[in-house]
């Protein structure tokens, strides 16, 4: 039995995948690289000696979701696939919407018909909002302020409505906060087509003369320093994250976990990291604030180690290095 996973050579999807297959399971992948490359199958290969079978293909080609499951017997699905930046949601709300919903619609269509009913949904903070307070809960109201997020939030909905209507499934939504960090190997990592859009690509990029600068959004939100306050989280500690998740399957239902470290960190906090770790220094300037952004998001991420025996290990330290160690070894 094979475990697919969509979206499997971007960023967290490939290091789930050496993780999946470092832990013995098979692994078959989709993904339409929009924004990642083919070669990220032969990285995986390297680090575990295992080629997994792979599919360019997209979730709202119902065919081509159609022919991987005629070709490998799938047992469960991790579904990363989907546009993820939050500046550009706001910019292209209908896209999103079309591919992240309706790719998902298709692929839980086919997995339906083919009696697969084991799925890890790869969610997001987002789906919390504006937080009233930090830590978040699992049980914190939900909302949202972009487009990205809410995709997360309708696709949780219909799983849940899906578990309701259909005793067969069980689903386990992953709340995550905000990945950085690389393989140790170098050979993967946050490598996004074009200017990235999360923040340790960039920094890394100016790190290395690729750009002039790192545009920090906003110094006026009620932070300690004025900049915004994320729960950065080592890549590495999320794809474990979500091997630990597989435990859950057993029981149908839906099963909603943070995976945080429970600590947040402001931009310029992790910019400073970044230039203590390797000596580096990172020019910046100070840009307005994007639309869709919040002050201040960090997990409480107690239940996953009380059910799923999962936390967070890496440092913030352990995260800029290996952030660096990929873009120096990579292009």
């Amino acid at each position: 039995m094979s475990i697919l996973v969509t979206g499997g050579t971007g960023y967290i999807g490939s290091h789930t995948c050496v993780e999946l297959i470092e832990k013995g399971q098979k692994v078959v992948i989709l993904d339409n690289l929009s924004n990642s490359k083919a070669s990220v199958v032969d990285s995986i290969e390297k680090i575990t000696g295992v080629r997994p079978v792979f599919y360019e293909a997209d979730l709202l080609d119902r065919a081509a979701i159609a022919k991987v499951f005629d070709e490998n017997d799938i047992d469960s699905v991790i579904h990363f696939a989907g546009l993820k930046a939050v500046g550009e949601s706001v910019a292209k709300p209908l896209e999103y919407y079309r591919n992240n919903i309706t790719g998902t619609l298709n692929l839980l269509f086919e997995m339906r018909e083919r009696k697969c009913f084991k799925l890890i949904f790869s969610s997001s903070a987002t789906v919390y909002g504006k937080p009233a307070s930090v830590p978040i809960r699992e049980d914190f109201p939900l909302s949202t302020t972009n487009p990205y997020g809410t995709t997360k939030l309708f696709i949780e909905r219909i799983l849940q409505d899906l578990c309701v209507s259909d005793e067969r499934f069980s689903v386990v939504l992953l709340r995550y906060f905000n990945p950085i960090g690389a393989h140790s190997s170098g050979l993967i990592g946050d490598d996004p087509n074009g200017i990235p859009n999360n923040l340790m690509p960039y920094i890394t990029r100016v790190a290395k003369g690729v750009l002039p600068h790192l545009n920090i959004f906003g110094n006026d939100y009620e932070t300690p320093d004025g900049t915004g306050v994320r729960d950065y989280i080592h890549v590495l500690d999320l794809a474990s994250g979500h091997y630990a998740a597989l435990k859950a399957l057993s029981a149908p239902g839906v099963h909603i976990y943070n995976l945080g470290t429970g600590k947040g960190y402001s931009v310029l906090e992790l910019v400073n990291a970044f230039e203590r770790v390797t000596g580096v220094r990172i020019p910046y300037i100070i840009a307005p604030r994007r639309p869709g952004d919040i002050a201040e998001c960090y997990a409480d991420a107690t239940k996953a180690y009380e059910e799923l025996g999962w936390k967070a290990t890496h440092t913030l330290d352990e995260m800029c290095e290996s952030a660096w160690n990929f873009e120096l070894a990579h292009k």
